[in-house]
């Protein structure tokens, strides 16, 4: 059964190891070493992801097939938007799920989930960023409506990478 619980406080270690680990089986193979230790040290740092848990414009949930980490994904509304910050949007900032769970309609529940919290917040869209060479990503996001409307860099290490924004209206 797939299950999504809210990340908690004294789970940051929990998410840290996911957060890598699914980041790591994404794009280790696209990026150096040395930028990839460079992003991990700030991006999924206990300090900064403590300090995202904690802001109460974002919220993180795990994803549990059975009792079974498989994956994570956070959104963000108003201030805490990495973009866009407006009271009208959502922004889904991270979805990860593990290699050995793709594939089985995961991502689907994901955004149907999003959707419905889009909803009861009152939102008028959802949008998110997407690397530009996740050609897989992209034509998954665009399955479910998505459509590119602008573009932004996304810094991992030394590597200024370019992201593809995506939005659905609701």
């Amino acid at each position: 059964m797939l299950t999504f619980q809210i990340v908690k406080k004294k789970e940051v270690k929990h998410l840290q190891f996911i957060s890598k680990n699914t980041f790591s089986e994404s794009f280790a193979k696209d990026n150096s070493m040395e930028n990839l230790k460079s992003y991990f040290k700030v991006e999924f740092s206990l300090k900064q992801l403590s300090k995202e848990i904690n802001n109460s414009l974002s919220r993180f949930f795990f994803i549990y097939i059975d009792e079974t980490l498989c994956g994570y994904f956070k959104i963000n509304i108003g201030e805490s938007q990495t973009e866009i910050k407006s009271n009208d949007g959502l922004e889904l900032e991270r979805i990860y799920i593990l290699a050995e769970y793709q594939g089985k309609k995961i991502g689907e529940k994901i955004l149907e989930k999003i959707k419905y919290i889009a909803i009861l917040e009152k939102k008028k869209y959802i949008w998110l960023g997407v690397w530009e060479l996740n050609t897989k990503a992209i034509k998954f996001y665009e399955r479910f409506g998505f459509k590119k409307f602008d573009t932004h860099i996304y810094q991992i290490g030394e590597d200024p990478q370019i992201d593809w924004m995506m939005k659905v209206m609701l």
